[in-house]
């Protein structure tokens, strides 16, 4: 079978190509993939490609498909899968491999296995410890945003906090505590505000802080503070780039005490140190957002660390459970990871969008691998509705869901899109 595929050949080198996919073996499983969601984490290996860890040193000469962040429908099962996997149903898939140690990865390492593709093949390993997974959701595009949102229940699992006088360690974030999420209004931001007041572990404050007043804005609109008041939780959006001193700002919010969970969801130091400056006693710092620079530092209270047992620590992804987590609450409409999708686009846009997605303004871009369209805002459907019908319909079903991508969205763009 034919696919047409974005391969890596090297650093900056992507390359929208079709190809013929081998016959799949008694243990493989071929797939369709449907969508795919862009993530920063793909930026960073085209940019780096053979120097990065999870990207073969011979990738000039065998290429891989980017993007780990897809879902579609399952094709055709070699023999030994046929009693777990039946051709026709929709697939979601768990990237985060960690195969008996290895690196290797979809979107970073395979030849026949990347999101940003019509069709792929899935290799044994990954049905062997699980990580492809039958998915029964209304929208695929949900199952796409199942592994960035997966990251962050993973960080919120692996939060902890202690006892005085005891050696344990309580994991997860503190209920009915005190949370901040700083430089928040981004994507993955407003995914864990989404969490945050829909999980079954609820701080009762939430303070989210940016610097960017359209993001707060645009935040503010998604979730409301009735809402959250709703859901036990004060909610508050602060922007701290015109306050003088924010950390007192921040820290006068909770009366003093600091914050006992902390996320900082962008590899500045500036924020970092923040994060650091608010925490209370026995507060947990998350740094969520992963760096470029193999040397990024900033500073730390070793006083607080050793008198008021602040602590730090950083997560990379979450595993199978947070991913089945995901799935389910997605399936059960308590969240809704739409929240992070700010364009849409066609297969033919994703070389060009991964290399310039640092420049790109707003949240996920997502993309349906089966058609052909320049990434596009949803913001902007309505001024393309001026000329293009199929743009104005789109932009009529969004804002008729508080101008986020929805489910009706997506069936109408597959079933009139060429």
């Amino acid at each position: 079978m034919k696919t047409r595929a974005v391969r890596l050949y090297g650093s900056n080198d992507l390359r929208l190509e079709e190809f013929e996919l081998p016959e799949i073996k008694d243990d493989e499983i071929l797939v369709e993939v449907v969508s795919d969601s862009i993530c920063m984490s793909s930026y960073k290996c085209a940019i780096l490609g053979e120097n990065h860890k999870r990207v073969p040193k011979d990738v000039h000469e065998n290429p891989i498909i980017i993007g780990h962040e897809f879902a579609g429908n399952i094709v055709k099962v070699g023999k030994k899968w046929q009693n777990q996997f039946k051709p026709g149903t929709k697939f979601a898939q768990q990237p985060a491999l960690n195969y008996k140690g290895s690196m290797a990865s979809p979107g970073y390492s395979y030849m026949y296995f990347g999101g940003d593709a019509t069709y792929i093949v899935i290799p044994q390993e990954v049905m062997e410890i699980g990580c492809l997974l039958n998915y029964e959701g209304d929208a695929y595009y949900e199952a796409s945003l199942a592994e960035p949102m997966s990251c962050i229940i993973g960080a919120f699992h692996a939060n902890y906090h202690t006892e005085m006088g005891k050696y344990v360690h309580h994991m997860g974030i503190k209920e009915g505590g005190k949370m901040a999420i700083l430089a928040g209004a981004g994507p993955m931001g407003l995914g864990a505000i989404d969490y945050a007041l829909h999980c079954d572990r609820r701080p009762s404050l939430l303070v989210v802080t940016d610097v960017d007043d359209r993001r707060l804005e645009r935040a503010e609109q998604i979730f409301s503070k009735e809402e959250a008041k709703e859901c036990g939780i004060e909610l508050i959006f602060v922007n701290t780039k015109n306050i003088e001193n924010a950390e007192e700002y921040l820290l006068n919010i909770t009366s003093g005490t600091g914050y006992d969970d902390v996320f900082a969801f962008a590899p500045v130091k500036a924020v970092v140190e923040q994060a650091d400056r608010i925490l209370g006693r026995d507060g947990c710092l998350n740094f969520f957002a992963g760096p470029t620079d193999t040397k990024f530092s900033g500073e730390i209270n070793y006083y607080n660390v050793h008198y008021a047992a602040t602590h730090i620590m950083g997560t990379t992804g979450g595993n199978t459970d947070d991913l089945i987590e995901s799935l389910k609450l997605t399936e059960q409409k308590k969240i809704n990871p739409a929240v992070m999708v700010t364009h849409i686009g066609g297969l033919n846009c994703v070389a060009e969008t991964t290399l310039s997605l640092p420049k790109i303004p707003g949240g996920k871009k997502l993309i349906y691998t089966h058609i052909d369209m320049d990434l596009t805002a949803i913001e902007d459907f309505e001024e393309k509705g001026k000329e293009n019908p199929h743009f104005a319909a789109l932009a009529e079903i969004v804002k008729r869901n508080k101008g986020l991508w929805c489910v009706e969205a997506e069936k109408y763009l597959l079933e009139n899109w060429k």
